[in-house]
């Protein structure tokens, strides 16, 4: 087994397949892609030039939820994440999309990216599109701690691959100082604290703080 995973660290995309990779307990090597300044060569594994990618021998696979997937089913043998039933995989797979293109655009697109990573690319915060971006949030905060009712868990009582999709986007969050209202949503924020603790997780942000010192 030989597995590459091209991206960047910071990437919530990246970081959700490299959770998984850990979780699954499955080594790989990462080769660093920098969005916007990808090798010609990058093109020949994901025409769309976006991240993450990942090369398993000789099959080449792109898109997060894509990968997600072929690692659950690839390697049967390793911790299940995306689900037993087909009810559980289906409930996993909603809030998989719902954190790619709810949270995700508003969550790290505008808020992180402007806080973040737009002085290292040398332009300016659009702090009105930020602040634009958290009002929009709310809505996706109260359906959240909704959907969490008793549990710790999104889906079946138990850590999937629907909670990493959604946490992802909470390190960005607070990489743009801000953190998600603990009165407010406390199933949501006891959430991201219990999720975030994991030890693949911690391993992670461990390594991203290097990569977030530098752009600062």
């Amino acid at each position: 087994m030989s597995l590459i995973l091209y991206g960047a660290s910071l990437s919530p995309f990246v970081r959700k397949v490299r959770t998984c990779l850990l979780e699954k307990k499955l080594e790989y090597t990462m080769e660093l892609i920098i969005p916007r300044n990808q090798p010609d060569w990058y093109y020949q594994i994901n025409p769309l030039g976006r991240i993450p990618a990942l090369r398993d021998g000789q099959f080449d696979v792109c898109d997060s939820a894509v990968i997600c997937a072929y690692l659950e089913d690839k390697y049967p043998n390793t911790l299940a994440l995306c689900g037993n039933t087909a009810e559980e995989a289906a409930r996993i797979r909603w809030f998989e999309k719902y954190g790619d293109y709810e949270v995700g655009p508003l969550a790290t697109f505008t808020v992180f990216f402007n806080r973040v990573l737009a002085k290292s690319m040398g332009l300016p915060c659009d702090e009105a599109a930020v602040q634009k971006a958290l009002q929009k949030l709310v809505a996706h905060y109260d359906y959240l701690e909704s959907q969490l009712a008793d549990s710790d868990y999104f889906v079946g009582q138990r850590f999937t691959l629907a909670d990493i999709a959604i946490a992802t986007h909470w390190v960005n969050f607070s990489y743009a100082q801000e953190q998600l209202d603990a009165q407010r949503w406390p199933k949501l924020a006891a959430h991201q604290a219990r999720i975030l603790a994991r030890d693949s997780l911690q391993l992670l942000l461990a390594d991203e703080a290097k990569m977030l010192a530098r752009l600062r």
